[in-house]
């Protein structure tokens, strides 16, 4: 046997070998998709069913009859116009506040350079190692003192005060950044902010994205914040709406189900929007391209 074709051989086996593992992985990432989707069919199915259905044993994976207008009678259910304008308005205030201040703190630990810089970092990361329920008492104690119960401002205003988290986030993205642009702009006169707002926020989008989409997430899906501090009807949000259909003696299960997915809608639609921000975000490398 020629060497030319003993190498053509050993090419073709490779392929062969490749293509295989290549099968293998993507029937392992098939399985896995189809694990985690199963929850989600289980909870569209529920949406579509009748009552009567839902009960039944033993349970069928596939309705027979398609209730569409279950969606219509959850919408019609409780004011949940009201509810999303609620939702909406915290949404939007809690994720503008944590794009600018958890961008803002970044960049002083980054690129300003003063006396117990580290050593303060190493605090803010610290307490990320504090449970919520910890802090939640003195936070209402807090609040209550304030006179802000009731009100939308414990769910906004802590926004504005940084997340340990996000600040890591961000400034690890803003490291990567050259501190060549940072004294360029400084010989040019601009101060701080005018190198915050125009040369680091624009080069680091998909590190701002990424928070930007983990506060949505936090915010639009928040439960215990809500229930802890608001009251009045008239403020609820989505959340706390959807337990119009958790009685005492029954729950409408596809009332609820179609309210879940309707609330869970936005946030599976923002995520495909800004996936590939969301991804290039979570790579701490990634700011070296600009």
């Amino acid at each position: 046997m020629s060497v030319s074709v003993q190498k053509e051989a050993y090419f073709q086996s490779v392929k062969v070998k490749k293509r295989i593992s290549q099968t293998i992985v993507t029937m392992i990432l098939l399985g896995g998709s189809l694990l985690i989707l199963l929850p989600v069919w289980w909870m569209f199915a529920t949406s579509i069913k009748h009552m009567g259905e839902i009960m039944q044993y033993p349970p069928t994976f596939i309705p027979k009859e398609w209730h569409w207008e279950n969606y219509l009678e959850t919408w019609k259910a409780a004011p949940f116009t009201r509810f999303l304008f609620n939702t909406l308005l915290i949404t939007v205030f809690v994720v503008l506040g944590n794009v600018l201040a958890n961008s803002f703190i970044a960049y002083g630990f980054s690129k300003i350079r003063f006396k117990g810089r580290n050593f303060l970092f190493a605090v803010v990361l610290a307490t990320m190692m504090i449970p919520g329920f910890v802090t939640m008492i003195p936070h209402y104690v807090l609040f209550s003192k304030l006179g802000w119960l009731n009100t939308y401002l414990p769910l906004i205003i802590p926004a504005f005060f940084g997340s340990a988290f996000n600040i890591f986030l961000i400034r690890q993205f803003f490291l990567t950044i050259p501190n060549e642009l940072v004294e360029a702009a400084k010989i040019d006169g601009a101060n701080h902010f005018y190198i915050w707002a125009k040369i680091m926020i624009p080069l680091a989008k998909p590190a701002i994205a990424t928070v930007a989409i983990f506060s949505f997430n936090g915010a639009w899906n928040d439960f215990l914040g809500p229930l802890l501090y608001v009251n009045d009807e008239s403020l609820y949000t989505l959340q706390i709406g959807l337990q119009v259909f958790k009685g005492q003696l029954a729950t409408q299960w596809n009332y609820l189900m179609a309210g879940s997915l309707l609330v869970l809608l936005p946030v599976i639609i923002l995520f495909f929007i800004f996936q590939r921000y969301f991804i290039e975000g979570m790579n701490l490398t990634a700011g070296s391209k600009g």
